[in-house]
């Protein structure tokens, strides 16, 4: 006896769909690369111009945010796909690869930036720091907007959070950019341009990991942090009936669903739908589950092939 969110009932019955996707974010994506790819134009030109690696690195930073916020909005339309017969899950876990995608993106560009700065910092060169100061404000204005359009998706959402990340780094960056080109008008010391650019690289590598970390777990299919499968586990063993279970799996659909799957031993056998629907419910409103498939078994003489720890 299976249970299951019957999605796949609506859908080839033409009932109401339920997908399970992060609310729209088509506008905000659609803002931030258009904002994006005009500033990228205008701090490359400046960049030049004024001869500041800083502003050049932000702006080829910048450039992978614009790639890393198509990726992650392709990523979105994707997820919200209807299951078909070859992708039963449909496509939702193309948001947890562009996760991953942009946090290798992100770690890339960084690698780029920091492999600049230091040949700068064994050569320093002059800077036009007022027009260094400009830019990088207009600069912290457009990331700092952009991120804001994203930033309450970003706790429930990797794929959301992948997009912000990016603005948010953007916007530290040009920060920085402002507070070197400000000391080197003060203080003339032009190593403090490729010095920040290095700072940077390594407050931005630190916030990065975790995204790494977290979208590579998820395409692993590792139980997701926020849920104890402990916890999960003393659940089900106290249900009235349940001597014991096996073959517990909980893992990451996408970005923003979690499946589980269990065997639970019930010698008296199997009570009715209504037991099934509250556990489906209490996954739910606890441990934020929306996907749960449990079989149960009433035999204990029969061996199930899962039963044994080491069997997946």
């Amino acid at each position: 006896m299976s249970i299951h969110d019957h999605e796949s009932e609506r859908h080839s019955h033409g009932g109401p769909q339920h997908l399970h996707v992060p609310a729209s974010y088509g506008r905000a994506f659609a803002l931030g690369i258009s904002l994006n790819i005009a500033f990228v134009a205008i701090e490359a030109a400046f960049g030049f111009w004024s001869n500041s690696v800083a502003l050049l690195a932000d702006a080829g930073h910048n450039l992978s945010d614009v790639l890393g916020l198509m990726v992650a909005w392709v990523a979105t339309f994707l997820s919200a796909r209807a299951p078909s017969s070859r992708y039963t899950y449909g496509l939702r876990g193309s948001s947890i690869l562009a996760a991953l995608f942009n946090a290798m993106l992100l770690l890339v560009a960084m690698g780029g930036i920091a492999w600049e700065a230091i040949l700068r910092l064994q050569k320093p060169e002059p800077v036009a720091t007022m027009t260094v100061m400009i830019i990088a404000a207009i600069g912290i204005l457009i990331n700092a907007l952009t991120a804001w359009l994203f930033a309450s998706g970003r706790k429930g959402d990797l794929n959301i959070r992948g997009a912000y990340l990016h603005m948010a780094a953007d916007a530290g960056v040009s920060a920085a950019v402002v507070v070197a080109a400000l000391g080197i008008y003060l203080t003339g010391w032009l190593w403090l341009d490729p010095a920040v650019s290095l700072l940077l690289v390594g407050v931005i590598f630190w916030s990065t990991w975790g995204l790494l970390r977290d979208s590579v777990a998820m395409s692993l299919a590792a139980v997701p942090t926020n849920i104890d499968l402990d916890v999960v586990r003393a659940y089900f063993l106290d249900l009235p009936g349940v001597s014991t279970l096996h073959d517990l799996h909980v893992w990451s659909m996408s970005t923003t669903e979690t499946a589980l799957t269990v065997h639970l031993v019930m010698p008296e056998g199997y009570p009715d739908d209504k037991f099934l629907m509250q556990i489906q419910s209490d996954l739910h409103d606890h441990h934020g589950i929306e996907h749960p498939t449990i079989q149960i078994e009433t035999s204990l003489d029969t061996e199930c092939k899962l039963s044994a720890e080491n069997v997946v």
